[in-house]
This record gives structure tokens, sequence and C-alpha cells, in this order.
């Protein structure tokens, strides 16, 4: 497994076998069967557009949420975890140290529509004992990606 591949990758999805066969001075049809490889293993699970999703007009809103938990005995956080990942409202889901022991990312229409969504379906889960909801005001960097634009701020253009 060349780790060269998966950085490559990860940058840009849409780098070709062609084009990472050339930065590593590999042959296409390795690049191709290394990558099929790492796909069949589950190394690679998808490839996904980074949508920025405040230069639309219809932006959806997006929160963190935090759940505190009661783990089953034979399953951990494991059931509750798989239970909320199975939401189409859910972005992400991650066992986490600290206070609270799951961060669901959450993405709805509206505040209203998200806080609905943890009040009816996350807050009600048997194992869930308490939430703590952080609505995302802002992205600056998401997988890696600046979604900066230099030339502006919320005050209006400005040149620098």
């Amino acid at each position: 497994m060349d780790k060269k591949i998966l950085k490559l990758l990860a940058k840009d999805s849409r780098t070709t076998a062609a084009q990472i066969a050339t930065m590593l001075g590999r042959t296409e049809e390795e690049v191709r069967a290394e990558i099929a490889e790492m796909e069949a293993a589950g190394i690679i699970r998808g490839y996904k557009a980074l949508i920025d999703w405040e230069k639309l007009d219809s932006a959806a809103v997006t929160a963190m949420i935090e759940l505190k938990v009661t783990p089953k005995a034979g399953f951990g956080f494991e059931e509750v975890a798989e239970r909320v990942a199975k939401y189409p409202e859910v972005e992400a889901v991650y066992l986490m140290s600290g206070v609270y022991d799951l961060s669901v990312m959450v993405r709805g229409k509206t505040f209203q529509e998200v806080a609905m969504f943890v009040a009816k379906e996350l807050s009600t889960l048997d194992s869930v004992t308490q939430t703590a909801t952080h609505f995302v005001l802002r992205r600056y960097k998401e997988m890696d990606v600046e979604l900066i634009d230099r030339n502006t701020d919320d005050r209006g253009n400005i040149l620098l």
C-alpha cells in the first residue's frame, strides 16, 4: 500500500491514475491496481466533493451535537453510534474523550429544523442522557481545504 497515493487522492480525489503515476514514477496500471486493492480492502471508503454551502442561496445549517451516552453491556457505545449514523441528517459521528461521549455533525435547512431533530430524535434515544448543541456559524477549513476568500470579509470587498 502506497500512502503517497492516498495522500494525493485525499488532497484531490479527481486526480487521475495517469497523473498519480506520473507524479510517483509508476505505471498507470500499477496505480489503478493499487487503488482498486485499497477500495476492496475498505481503506478508500468513498470519494466526495467538498461543497462551500455558504456560497449558495439556500445554504444549510450545520451543528455539532455532543451526546452523553450510557453504554450498554457488551456493546459499549457502538449500538447507539450505529443508530445515530443511520439518520440522513447526520454527516459524521465520532467517539470522543471528555465530558461527552459522541460528537455528531448534523446538517439541516434551518436552525429550527436541526433543533427539532435533536429534540425529537437524538435526545429521545434510550442510551442518550444529555445533549449539547453547537451551531456552526462559519467554516474556515474543512478536510484540509481552506474555505476563506482572502479578498473579502463580512463587511464587503476589501483589497489586500
